[in-house]
């Protein structure tokens, strides 16, 4: 186990993945299958023109389901590595990522279209008020996905007024990497080194008590056939007037 980052020490960069692949969701059942409304409708209209059967289109949305908590996960991936190198920290309250000795205060988003407009209002005030608490520090929006390489001021319209300030920027995640680390390409050895501390954790972790999907089969309980669909649409509409008896026509 040997990953020779400068800014992160192999102990520490492997329990950092270890502990994202822990909180990885890929246990649900049917109740947290159904904590969503599923639209059968939509599913319908996928199985038809993807030529794919019912069993693969339910299989598809439980992936889309655990995938938005998935999303949570890799962000608290990219913030909490910060705990381990020197100089910052992840706070459990306000900013996500903090140098106190630079006076640097970040927001970090996995995406530069997460936000609309009115939570961009909301993060850069939140940054105009620590630039009144202390007018040397200075803000970061940094962005894992953002659209370009960048570290420049970010330009936000407030009450229809175009604002920015050179102390309230927007960052791309390798400019941070370089600010935080010294080094220039500090994010893109963590991208060339990451599959393989990926792999490394899996060998070490029991994955049948990572991956436990039931819905198909509790779909299936008690059914004489297989019409996993129509019991989608019963449990979607099991309000709605003429599908308690529903049929195929």
């Amino acid at each position: 186990m040997q990953y020779d980052l400068a800014f992160i020490s192999d102990e520490n960069l492997f329990n950092h993945v270890k502990s994202t692949v822990e909180k990885y969701r890929a246990v649900i059942c049917l109740k947290d299958f159904h904590k969503n409304i599923i639209d059968p409708i939509k599913l319908t209209f996928d199985a038809r023109i993807y030529q794919q059967s019912w069993e693969e289109i339910i299989e598809g949305e439980v992936i889309r389901q655990l995938d938005k908590s998935n999303n949570n996960h890799i962000g608290y991936f990219h913030q909490d590595i910060f705990n381990y190198i020197d100089g910052w920290h992840v706070p459990l309250q306000g900013f996500d990522i903090i140098n106190e000795s630079k006076k640097i205060y970040v927001e970090m988003k996995n995406k530069h279209n997460t936000m609309n407009s009115s939570s961009s209002q909301k993060t850069y005030m939140k940054m105009q008020d620590q630039l009144i608490e202390d007018v040397e520090s200075v803000c970061m929006l940094v962005e894992v996905i953002a659209k370009r390489s960048q570290n420049i001021p970010w330009r936000v319209s407030l009450n229809g007024i175009s604002k920015s300030r050179d102390n309230i920027r927007r960052v791309s995640i390798d400019q941070f990497y370089k600010l935080a680390t010294g080094q220039t390409d500090a994010f893109s050895q963590l991208c060339q080194v990451l599959p393989r501390v990926v792999e490394d954790v899996l060998e070490s972790t029991n994955l049948d008590s990572i991956i436990q999907n039931t819905v198909i089969d509790e779909l299936m309980v008690g059914k004489k056939d297989t019409d996993i669909l129509r019991s989608i649409y019963q449990t979607s509409f099991a309000t709605y007037e003429g599908f308690t008896d529903f049929q195929w026509r």
